[in-house]
């Protein structure tokens, strides 16, 4: 059997484990190279550090402060806060009670409507929603029901002849009658099934600014309608439904 060093086999570290036990590794060292000495491991004082930091940066100069790369600091957030659900809910509502805001009387059981022969009903949303100049205005509080009816019949005349065509009736919500409320109610009443019913364009519940459903708006005729307005409009009716 022949041998491995006759195998031709190259190993180079065949015998390093031996050299590493008997610490006969050869070392290369410089010739130059002045060794080591105690002396030279000896701490440094602050003067002998302050001299060997001196050495070292000689011949360095310092960039100028132009030339110093700065990241640019980032621009801060804006503080997004949470709304409270229930202050917001507490806001809507003095806002409500103070100013109206966001009371829509059309919305309500209490408001109240009507149009006259052959008008448009979108005329009366435009009055509701104030479209026409309000010129002029009755109050009834504190009026018994035939005092505000004679009330009521000298305004709407005296607004006719002097050509004021919208114009805003306060008679209060009637919250503290018994039953249904009794000048509203008849207000209703006179602008529909009396002779007033002829010059009536339109008439709804004003809006919260102008009193709410404690007050009436009414479109008066610039002449009343005739036989012929009401056989029109009864015509477009039948049609209508057909």
């Amino acid at each position: 059997m022949k041998s491995s060093k006759a195998s031709g086999t190259y190993r180079p570290f065949e015998n390093l484990k031996d050299l590493l036990e008997k610490e006969s590794f050869p070392v290369a060292s410089d010739p130059k190279e002045k060794p080591v000495t105690e002396e030279d491991n000896r701490p440094l004082n602050a003067d002998e550090e302050a001299r060997l930091f001196g050495e070292l940066m000689a011949g360095v100069v310092p960039l100028a402060s132009d030339a110093v790369h700065r990241p640019e600091p980032k621009p801060a957030r804006p503080k997004v806060e949470e709304q409270d659900p229930e202050a917001e809910a507490l806001a809507l509502l003095e806002n409500l009670v103070k100013e109206g805001q966001g009371f829509v009387v059309s919305h309500t059981p209490e408001y109240m409507e009507g149009i006259g022969y052959g008008v448009n009903p979108e005329i009366a949303k435009r009055l509701h929603h104030g479209e026409f100049s309000i010129l002029a205005h009755l109050d009834l509080h504190g009026l018994g029901v035939e005092e505000a009816h004679e009330a009521f019949e000298g305004f709407l005349k005296e607004a006719l002849l002097t050509g004021k065509r919208a114009v805003l009736v306060v008679h209060g919500r009637g919250l503290s009658s018994r039953g249904r409320p009794v000048l509203k109610t008849k207000i209703k009443e006179w602008l529909t099934s009396g002779p007033w019913r002829k010059w009536v364009v339109a008439f709804t519940s004003a809006r919260a600014c102008d009193g709410g459903t404690g007050a009436t708006y009414i479109l008066l005729r610039q002449r009343p309608a005739t036989k012929r307005h009401r056989k029109r409009a009864s015509k477009k009716q039948v049609l209508s439904n057909e």
